[in-house]
């Protein structure tokens, strides 16, 4: 027992008084003489030895009394261990994905997770408090409470590890208090391993405590509307493949309905049992403003998609050809590019600033004048196509090269090569192929041109490495001549691919949809005027992306807004130019969770408040001085019941 104010006990010294007074308090008895002497002698001396109990008693209680009332006074305690008065810090994470939607006992997670915050913890007791997208640092509960009751999920969710960074990083920098960490969330499984499981050097430490509050739902059924895409296209109509991922037991009826804007266009009704597929119809070559919805009671925020169809802007390609060019008419049609084709000697540089992609078709020579052309070109966002001759100036292509860090050609080899490897990875062949392939028909060459170095990102290479197609800022640039006797490329299952992409990456075709909480670089075909920019409206609010104006088109990028699913107008001034839609990522759908049963370096529970009170009993005293005081009472009354009934 330890004592807050120890030097009332010194007062203890003054319980000497009432025992001096006890002890010198000599009370004389009168003798009355009766007739019987021995009967009167026997009485006198049981009412002295009776009267020396109740005083020795009565001196013990008021002895016992004061006693209780000083120790009262200098507040005596026992504390629960031995950093009772170290200075304590509270960092709380709670998580506020998507995922958190789930349904508890009582309520949703986040609701739950808010209610027991605001319950447990003092409203003024100093916290600092953290979510995916809000931070709230050195408050309180009660300056902070209509936040948590109004805060929303967020797209975006910390890495685990991460948000223990984080959290250490709002500590102070007093060594000597006790530090405590606390991760709310229901802990769902993502692609990496959970560092505070994996390795414990990277969470535990001498002055933090690391505690895990996992929330669990009461059910993990989930049923998510994963994609969409156009799975076929006629002239007159566009079907709609709608995917569906089901996380639970089998349904036998599960309606999907579309609306374009707030219309109902079409119903229809599915099976599934893990995933399922439906399809709508819809005519082309109209304006579609889109909705998929289903009905699910678990996760809410998966159970519609937005998308739309725009008029369709035709990608401007511009072929400069001193040999055949049949090939590339068959790969830039008429439906998705506007294609124009010229002889190199009857170039109209007026046509060049125009295109989206310009292909240089196995031109012998790039005078300077192209070179210059082109330079302006691409630094207005526009892609260019190398494809060399057999017989090229080689100093002509190195000039143009140069302006690019691409790298320079040599000499030409005549050694048949094979083409063998397939970077996947490029995003030229992203979505590609389903699979990377191995046993695979590869092109050949019969000649092609050495490079000094290999730079620029190779997208199909050689048998030994070197580059038969590579890309380095917006050039791309094959290193051997595509023509018939000179490689059967054409015949290859790669070119339509290949060249396709490079023809659609080059003026970014805005998708169906976008995904929040991502970097997304949209390409908007227009021309504008000097001080001109573009604006994202989304009813009444409107917000300014950062964007970069090039001659016929504007790139935008988005980030932070929109922050919410739905279709915005992209506008110049007042007049609109397009819708595009945006959807949050279906990451949080796979209501799987980590199990934290075995974790070792961190404290594990599935209560708020049970760790709030952990944290506080750590750091608290058990105070005693109310049961002295009620000692006192009871000492009060026992000395009065001793006056009163004791004879």
């Amino acid at each position: 027992m330890q004592f807050k104010h120890p030097e009332i006990l010194y007062a203890l010294l003054l319980l000497i008084i009432p025992i001096i007074i006890h002890l010198f308090q000599l009370r004389k008895f009168k003798k009355v003489p009766f007739t019987n002497v021995q009967f009167l002698k026997e009485l006198t001396i049981q009412t002295r030895k009776s009267s020396q109990l109740k005083k020795w008693l009565t001196l013990l209680t008021r002895m016992l009394l004061l006693a209780c009332i000083i120790i009262a006074f200098a507040q005596p305690y026992f504390s629960n261990s031995e950093s009772f008065n170290t200075k304590s810090e509270t960092v709380i994470y709670l998580d506020n994905s998507f995922s958190m939607q789930a349904q508890g006992n009582n309520g949703t997670l986040l609701n739950r997770a808010v209610q027991d915050i605001i319950e447990t913890i003092d409203e003024n007791e100093p916290i600092s408090l953290f979510t995916n997208d809000a931070n709230f640092y050195n408050t309180s509960v009660k300056a902070i409470k209509n936040d948590l009751i109004q805060l929303k999920h967020s797209p975006n969710q910390l890495d685990y590890d991460a948000a223990v960074l984080k959290g250490k990083n709002v500590f102070s920098d007093d060594n000597s208090s006790i530090k405590n960490l606390v991760l709310i969330s229901d802990f769902q499984q993502k692609e990496d391993l959970l560092t505070v499981v994996k390795d414990s050097t990277t969470v535990k430490d001498s002055t933090t405590n690391i505690k895990l509050v996992q929330l669990k739902p009461a059910s993990t059924a989930n049923i998510a509307i994963d994609s969409l895409f156009i799975s076929k296209s006629t002239v007159e109509n566009l079907e709609l493949t709608v995917r569906l991922k089901n996380q639970g037991e089998a349904i036998e009826t599960l309606p999907v309905s579309l609306f374009n804007d707030d219309k109902l266009i079409a119903k229809s009704a599915v099976d599934i049992e893990t995933e399922a597929s439906t399809v709508f119809t819809i005519p082309a070559n109209t304006v579609f403003n889109g909705k998929i919805t289903i009905e699910d009671t678990n996760l809410q925020y998966d159970n519609e998609l937005y998308f739309n169809i725009d008029q369709r802007e035709p990608i401007k390609v511009l072929s400069i050809n001193e040999v055949d060019d049949t090939f590339l008419k068959k790969i830039y049609t008429s439906d998705e590019f506007d294609y124009t084709s010229t002889p190199f000697n009857v170039l109209n540089y007026n046509l060049i600033e125009d295109q989206n992609l310009i292909v240089l078709n196995e031109l012998k020579e790039i005078p300077t004048s192209l070179i210059t052309a082109l330079k302006a070109f691409t630094n207005n966002g526009g892609v260019a196509l190398i494809i060399p001759s057999n017989d090229i100036l080689l100093k002509s292509y190195n000039q143009l090269f140069n302006n690019y860090n691409v790298s320079e050609l040599d000499s030409l080899n005549l050694q048949e090569k094979k083409v063998t490897t397939i970077h996947f990875s490029h995003p030229l062949l992203t979505n590609v192929f389903n699979k990377q392939i191995k046993n695979f028909q590869y092109p050949k060459v019969n000649s092609f041109y050495n490079t000094r170095s290999n730079s620029g990102a190779a997208v199909l290479s050689f048998e030994d490495g070197s580059p038969f197609l590579s890309q380095s800022e917006n050039i791309y640039h094959f290193t051997a001549a595509l023509r018939t006797d000179n490689s059967n490329f054409k015949n290859s299952p790669l070119i339509v691919p290949v060249l396709y992409n490079i023809g659609k990456q080059s003026l970014k075709v805005p998708k169906l949809y976008y995904t929040l909480g991502k970097e997304n670089n949209i390409d908007i075909p227009t021309k504008l005027q000097q001080d001109d920019i573009l604006t994202l409206v989304n009813g009444e609010n409107s917000v300014i992306p950062l964007q970069q104006t090039y001659t016929n088109k504007v790139a935008l990028k988005t980030n932070d807004y929109p922050n919410s699913s739905g279709i915005i107008a992209v506008q110049n001034k007042d007049t609109f130019l397009k819708n595009l839609s945006f959807n949050f990522n279906r990451n949080e759908s796979n209501l799987a969770y980590y199990d934290l049963a075995n974790i070792e370096n961190a404290t594990v529970n599935e209560s708020i408040s049970t760790t709030i009170n952990d944290i506080k009993s750590a750091t608290n005293v058990n105070e005693l001085w109310k049961w002295f005081v009620i000692f006192a009472l009871a000492f009060l009354i026992i000395e009065m019941l001793i006056l009163k009934f004791l004879k």
